[in-house]
């Protein structure tokens, strides 16, 4: 017979993939402490002493997400051997990570939150900075393009990363509303089509 106020076991990590999902789903400011603990089979007071606070438990999520959810996206940049095929191929993943079957749809670091009025500081500053080092990213797949002379050497890399970044943004948004792995290629299809005209104007 268990002892009467003895504290819950759980498995930790377990509990964190399931807040994870919750917070993918509902974001910061949606998920409420009910939807957590219930979906994480935990108390309030195991959640606290666990994990802090509800922006502790947000913060650990996200850094989870970043490393086992939508990883191809971002590896694609350093292993496709031109730019072209790595922003297409970036775009192709982004569409699969998107819209998987069994899962949230888009993305947690772009739709968990965006307005530091309604949500912790902390939280919208934590998010802003990874989606500042995924456009860096994007940007240095350009510049090694530019190095090894694929694109010319007054290529604007911020601007045309930023204009992928925020066509993958979009996905994400499109994702949410219920758009199919097919409309989101149909997306990066469209993104690709540009390529031609945004690499062309920098060529003498």
């Amino acid at each position: 017979m268990s002892e009467r106020g003895r504290p819950r076991s759980f498995d930790r990590s377990v509990a964190l993939q399931r807040a994870m999902e919750i917070f993918w789903v509902n974001g910061y400011d949606g998920a409420s402490l009910a939807d957590l603990t219930a979906a994480m089979g935990i108390n309030s007071p195991s959640l606290y002493a666990a994990f802090g606070s509800k922006e502790a438990l947000f913060l650990e999520a996200t850094e989870l997400y970043t490393q086992v959810e939508g990883t191809g996206i971002w590896t694609v940049l350093e292993t496709a051997a031109t730019t072209r095929e790595a922003i297409d191929g970036f775009l192709r993943a982004t569409a699969k990570a998107y819209s998987q079957d069994g899962k949230p749809q888009g993305c947690l670091i772009a739709l968990g939150a965006l307005h530091p009025d309604n949500s912790s500081k902390a939280v919208c500053t934590d998010l802003r900075r990874r989606r500042a080092e995924n456009l860096a990213a994007l940007k240095r797949r350009f510049e090694r393009g530019v190095a090894e002379g694929e694109l010319p050497k007054n290529f604007d890399c911020q601007a045309v990363a930023t204009f992928y970044a925020t066509v993958q943004h979009g996905m994400s948004i499109q994702a949410r509303d219920g758009a199919s792995h097919e409309a989101l290629l149909d997306v990066a299809n469209g993104a690709m089509a540009a390529w031609g005209s945004l690499t062309q104007q920098y060529r003498a």
